[in-house]
């Protein structure tokens, strides 16, 4: 256990010097800014004022943000250290790779996920100054939602990192796999399965594999709970999870399926890299 924390902490120092999670750290404190400046505490959609309608804005953008950013990311992190020729000198010293390699997960958990809820908690801080009121249901559920995702792709980017030989590779695939799910948005996949007369229940069932779509159709829920803009398809969802099932659905199938790949990750690092 110590071997682990001491391997996060470096992860942690290196990657608070890199240019990448500055630039991170500033995209996500910009969105904040930037929505305060536009006035959107002050606008109404759909009955929501205040820093609701902040927050609302503010997990849409990071859903198209915070996973790229954690794949391309992570996917540097076996694949460049294998490059780079550190497993030579790791398997000289007393650190075990199980160590090792959970060890730089927690710590690029830490940094990934820090800049997006300390953005997120500014923003509240903010609004207490300036006596606004906070939906702090609202806020408890989607910082839960930020840190399933950055779990998940994060799990998702280390097995990446540990099947591809090179970092170009990696970053390759990584853009891949996030394309792939950014294409499924929006039930796009529902539409062209539909057409082929495929059963309602299995398309929706096969469109919320995607996390993407997990992520966003549980935003949707918090302010639209019958989830009226995805038409048909709500029904499908309602009838399966319910409003409340859904939302748990929405926090545990992502956070599982970060976990599945982790581990899946170390298994083939593991059997990879051991003589």
């Amino acid at each position: 256990m110590k071997q682990l924390w001491l391997t996060a902490k470096l992860d942690i120092v290196e990657s608070l010097r890199a240019r990448w999670f500055q630039i991170y750290t500033l995209v996500f404190g910009g969105i904040v800014a930037l929505l305060f400046l536009f006035g959107l505490t002050e606008s109404r959609v759909l009955g929501f004022i205040g820093l609701s309608r902040l927050l609302v804005t503010y997990i849409q953008l990071t859903m198209a943000i915070l996973p790229i950013f954690v794949l391309i990311t992570t996917v540097r992190s076996v694949a460049g250290d294998r490059e780079a020729g550190v497993f030579e000198y790791l398997l000289s010293l007393p650190v075990g790779l199980g160590a090792w390699f959970w060890g730089k997960i927690v710590g690029r958990y830490i940094v990934v996920f820090a800049p997006v809820f300390l953005a997120m908690l500014g923003s509240v801080i903010w609004a207490m100054i300036a006596n606004i009121e906070v939906p702090w249901d609202m806020f408890g559920y989607y910082t839960a939602l930020l840190a399933v995702m950055a779990m998940c792709f994060l799990g998702i980017g280390m097995l990446i990192s540990a099947i591809a030989r090179t970092t170009d590779m990696a970053q390759g695939a990584a853009f891949m796999v996030w394309l792939v799910l950014l294409l499924f948005l929006d039930l796009i996949l529902l539409g062209v399965m539909i057409q082929g007369k495929v059963a309602p229940e299995f398309a929706v069932t096969l469109a919320l594999a995607n996390p993407l779509q997990v992520f966003r159709t549980a935003a949707l829920a918090l302010f639209d709970p019958q989830l009226i803009v995805l038409g048909p398809s709500a029904y499908v969802i309602l009838d399966l999870f319910g409003t409340a099932g859904y939302k748990v659905f929405a926090l545990a199938y992502p956070a599982a399926l970060g976990v599945i790949s982790a581990t899946a990750g170390y298994v083939i690092f593991r059997r990879g890299d051991l003589p």
